[in-house]
């Protein structure tokens, strides 16, 4: 199978649509659906549902899509470890993060490497805990910047604890408080970031043995900040997410003081690409002195 087609049919696959296939490889829409109905007649059955709104794969094409990202990953591999013979001058590095992470410390890690290797394009995939170890199970991502859970199953850097604090609003009872305790926190209505299931939190409250109400959830932290300002409730979460973005939220520290690990997750390091590899190497270096 020619490695192009795979790259187009992914990349259609993940952004549901051949148009935008079509604008990140520089192909007429036309030609993307020549090249995906050629690779249809390869495998011999359809591999995506066309509707008026995108493209979805069919059942089959999903139990391809693992080999075929496997199969761009290698090639990709293969492209850089040739690259890395001749300077490391071209590539591509797929980095999924916390927004936490590429707000405050990707962007002075990413200047030095892109000062030192302006040839490897990087694409950064920002999400909460359950997307990013999904793009790196799906090898949709070389390497990822989150924290630390139990039974991890990758190969772990460790780069930096960041402590847990407590958000309120500053009209809030608490507000005046210096320190408080997760125990008081079971008076309190609790707004839950990552789908309700923020994995930093929960551990967090199992820990404890808490059991604490909450009637709020959304995706992101920031959006979560922005309810508690409203009164809505308060909110757990580590202080790199604060930086830069407290707005009208005071912040308390808990008692005694809880912590997570971040760091850098990769499937299998000896098998990264040599630009993932020169990317950990420059992080481990800068990001444990921000």
């Amino acid at each position: 199978m020619d490695i192009i087609k795979a790259k187009v049919f992914l990349h259609a696959v993940d952004s549901g649509s051949l148009a935008n296939a079509a604008a990140q490889f520089d192909y007429t829409p036309s030609a993307i659906s020549h090249m995906m109905m050629a690779l249809e007649s390869e495998v011999g059955f359809p591999l995506l549902i066309r509707t008026k709104s995108g493209v979805t794969p069919t059942r089959n094409a999903e139990r391809l899509i693992p080999i075929l990202r496997a199969q761009c990953s290698f090639e990709e591999q293969f492209r850089q470890m040739v690259s890395e013979i001749h300077g490391l001058s071209s590539g591509e590095l797929r980095i999924a993060s916390y927004a936490s992470i590429a707000c405050q410390w990707l962007p002075s890690v990413i200047s030095r490497f892109h000062a030192d290797y302006p040839g490897i394009r990087i694409e950064i995939m920002e999400g909460v805990w359950q997307d990013l170890d999904s793009y790196l199970r799906e090898n949709r991502a070389d390497l990822a910047f989150f924290s630390h859970q139990p039974s991890l199953p990758y190969h772990w850097i460790f780069l930096k604890k960041d402590p847990m604090v407590v958000a309120v609003s500053c009209s809030h009872p608490l507000a005046s408080r210096s320190s408080i305790s997760l125990r008081e926190l079971e008076k309190e209505t609790l707004i839950m970031p990552a789908y309700g299931a923020d994995l930093d939190v929960e551990n967090l409250l199992r820990s404890r043995d808490l059991k604490i109400h909450s009637s709020i959830s959304t995706i992101q932290n920031y959006s979560a900040m922005g309810l508690v300002e409203q009164g809505l409730g308060v909110l757990i979460m580590n202080e790199l997410i604060t930086k830069g973005r407290l707005n009208h939220l005071c912040l308390l520290p808990l008692d005694p003081p809880q912590y997570i690990k971040l760091g850098i997750a990769v499937s299998d390091l000896n098998r990264s690409s040599p630009a993932a590899q020169r990317f950990i190497s420059y992080a481990k270096e800068i990001i444990p002195k921000l």
